[in-house]
């Protein structure tokens, strides 16, 4: 009886550490001619962005990686421009894929960045 106890708790603790674990992880890589200054997430289709603390990314192959979440698979994300624009990446399915490469920005041309499956403000 005394060996059970302990055994019990350390499959807990061992549980609670592997859930801990599960939090998920993005890749960026920044192709774009422009550095990144300012990354926020959202759930995939939620317009409830929260901001995500990174370094300035710059543009030209810089990278890094984030932490986008505890849970889930597909995240929008929007990328703030050094030179003011915006893009967001939506439907990013993390769970897939480790790595987002920062796509250069079109010249503001909307039907453009729609066709390549990005959102420019």
């Amino acid at each position: 009886m005394n060996l059970i106890r302990p055994a019990v708790i350390a499959a807990l603790l061992f549980a609670t550490t592997a859930h801990a674990g599960d939090a998920r992880y993005l890749s960026l890589l920044n192709r774009a001619h422009d550095s990144v200054v300012a990354l926020a997430v959202a759930p995939a289709g939620d317009a409830t962005f929260a901001p995500r603390p990174i370094d300035v990314l710059a543009g030209g192959g810089d990278s890094t990686t984030v932490r986008l979440a505890d849970a889930g698979c597909r995240f929008d994300l929007r990328l703030q421009f050094r030179n003011g624009r915006t893009a967001i990446y939506r439907d990013v399915d993390v769970c897939s894929g480790d790595t987002l490469v920062i796509a250069p920005l079109p010249r503001r041309d909307a039907a453009q960045a729609a066709d390549r499956g990005v959102a420019e403000r």
